[in-house]
């Protein structure tokens, strides 16, 4: 059995580690994590507008303090941030350094051409779209009101609001949970859209990690 492996997760928004950590102990057990977490970054993305060279720096201090721990793969939960990911993984290289939905749409793109993705933070969209591959098309959803509730605690509304906006994707060959934290509502989600194949971000990051690491 291989040495445990030391997985820096870094998140922008508080709701993103107990699903990750969850992934972890069902797919790949008994590795070292720790979590760095700024959930200013969210919000000052929401206020902002855009992502800012600054948001970029801030990216790159929280990739190098996790280097500097030993680790030996990084993975974002954040979804709205991929170039400031991806600076992190031109830097890091040949560090695995990983943006939250990459494995994800690895796996949505086998399913067809069509893909539903459902998100609860509207910045995801323009971050996250451009990840997919020429020749698929993305059908974007937020799922309006859910990161409010889960905000308030209100998990059961966050999971019937995730569900009742996923109706809209039904037509899709699959449907991508753009979100850590709306993993949780995968089961109403996949009722909701009759049984079609739903992506998770977490399950699909932890099973890539442990391929890269040889595990």
């Amino acid at each position: 059995m291989s040495a445990p492996r030391r997985i820096a997760l870094i998140h922008a928004l508080r709701h993103s580690p107990p699903p990750i950590e969850a992934a972890f102990a069902r797919l790949w057990p008994g590795q070292v994590l720790m979590n760095l977490m700024d959930d200013s970054l969210s919000a000052d993305l929401a206020r902002e507008g855009a992502l800012t060279p600054r948001m970029t720096e801030r990216f790159l201090t929280l990739a190098r303090y996790a280097a500097g721990t030993g680790a030996d793969a990084i993975l974002f939960t954040c979804s709205a941030f991929g170039p400031c990911i991806e600076a992190c993984a031109a830097e890091l290289a040949p560090m695995p350094v990983l943006k939250p939905n990459e494995a994800m749409i690895e796996e949505a793109v086998t399913a067809g051409k069509r893909i539903g993705l459902l998100v609860t933070f509207p910045g995801t969209i323009p971050s996250m779209t451009p990840e997919f591959p020429a020749g698929i098309t993305v059908v974007p959803k937020v799922a309006e009101g859910a990161l409010a509730a889960l905000d308030a605690g209100d998990v059961a509304t966050h999971d019937r609001l995730a569900a009742e906006a996923a109706k809209d994707l039904a037509d899709c060959d699959a449907v991508a949970l753009g979100q850590f934290s709306l993993a949780r509502a995968k089961p109403l989600v996949e009722a909701a859209i009759g049984g079609k194949a739903v992506l998770t971000t977490p399950d699909s990051a932890v099973l890539k990690l442990k391929r890269l690491l040889g595990a």
